[in-house]
């Protein structure tokens, strides 16, 4: 397989947290993969996931990570994948800097059954954000598939009218991805050549997606193709603490409210359930941020 890239930046990333987009030279067929490690942990710390739930959360991070770095300006895409089913909602944030949030939320027991026993009939929700726009784009769609794969797979095909390929693996430690897309002039290219890389990425197992580099799991699919791949992109989990945010809402209800809360509770508890973060305001509190208005 001829490499054709920066293999200074080859030799420094690999491992961790990236998008890695490439091309096939002579097939007009484009793709990229990604991998997450630090992200995907952070992204499970202190919640206590169910495998099951982990698993789907997993995968929805790592094709998260592969659409938002298609963003070509700053915004944040948001997913949000609702279910009848046990796994109730999945949500992952990231903006066009790969910075990434996400959670899942579940009831009961959920069994190790596979996407539409968990998701039950549902919906696949996104909605991009861009600086500028008065009321952000949200697109609509009922959930199309038996895997995560396939329902962004779908969703994608309906979106970018391109044929698209998309296989997802999540375990404890990495959940990663592999995305191909036939491009318009494909076919003019070599008439089999999409067949023939799809056929190639099939044999792809979950075990390559998150113990490969991008380089060996290229070379191990496509090895006799001519394969250009760009440098990575860091993606990166971003949940800080915002107690201002959370102070300013708390301005919008209005000091006759909050003081109603404190006196039938005697705290103001907001969970951000997205980040995992609580923020408790007592009667001084409460009375401080007013007293600054």
């Amino acid at each position: 397989m001829p490499f054709f890239g920066n293999r200074t930046a080859l030799n420094q990333t690999l491992t961790h947290n990236f998008v890695r987009p490439f091309l096939f030279e002579d097939l007009d067929i484009r793709g990229a993969i990604v991998h997450l490690h630090d992200v995907w942990l952070a992204l499970q710390n202190g919640r206590g996931y169910a495998p099951p739930v982990a698993r789907l959360l997993g995968e929805m991070s790592a094709v998260t990570a592969l659409i938002a770095a298609n963003l070509k300006q700053p915004g944040r895409m948001t997913f949000q994948l609702k279910g009848a089913g046990p796994v109730e909602l999945l949500v992952l944030d990231c903006d066009e800097q790969l910075r990434m949030r996400g959670m899942a939320r579940s009831t009961g027991d959920v069994p190790d059954s596979a996407a539409p026993d968990l998701l039950g009939h549902g919906q696949l929700a996104l909605s991009l954000d861009i600086p500028g726009m008065q009321v952000p784009y949200q697109s609509l769609v009922p959930l199309d598939g038996d895997s995560i794969a396939e329902i962004f797979q779908h969703y994608l095909e309906r979106s970018e009218q391109q044929p698209a390929r998309l296989f997802l693996a999540a375990d404890g430690e990495t959940a990663a991805g592999l995305f191909l897309q036939k491009l318009p002039l494909a076919d003019q290219r070599d008439p089999d050549g999409w067949n023939r890389i799809q056929v190639l990425a099939e044999t792809v197992r979950p075990e390559e997606l998150t113990g490969l580099s991008a380089l060996k799991l290229i070379g191990r699919l496509f090895p006799e193709e001519d394969v250009r791949l760009y440098d990575p992109r860091l993606v990166s989990h971003h949940c800080p603490e915002d107690w201002t945010k959370v102070s300013g809402m708390l301005r919008a209800i209005g000091r006759e409210e909050c003081e109603a809360i404190l006196r039938e509770r005697g705290e103001i508890h907001i969970q951000d359930e997205i980040c995992n973060r609580d923020y408790r305001f007592d009667a001084a509190m409460v009375a401080a941020l007013f007293k600054q208005t």
